[in-house]
């Protein structure tokens, strides 16, 4: 299969679709490492002891506020390809 290079002639961002679809994956491993670090946090409180459970319940008690800071936080990746406005003619770098 033969991929042609793709070209930009936009700054524009990612589209709304997109958009929400990488916020949902952030807040769901998020979300994820959370639920490891409660269980993990009472596993290690009742064999381990020590700081460790404190260390992993605060990360299930912090990461909360952190995912949805993280998920609110908007568009972040930028249009990837070639610029054809900010090239002169001729110049123009093919992206595979």
């Amino acid at each position: 299969m033969d991929r042609k290079p793709v070209y930009s002639v936009t700054r524009a961002k990612s589209g709304h679709h997109d958009d929400i679809f990488g916020r949902e994956k952030r807040y769901a491993i998020s979300m994820t490492i959370r639920t490891v670090c409660f269980v993990g946090g009472v596993i290690a409180w009742q064999t381990v002891g020590g700081w460790l459970p404190w260390v992993l319940v605060a990360g299930a008690a912090l990461l909360p506020y952190t995912s949805v800071i993280l998920a609110n936080a908007g568009v972040r990746k930028r249009a990837t390809g070639t610029n054809l406005l900010s090239h002169p003619p001729g110049t123009i770098e093919k992206r595979d």
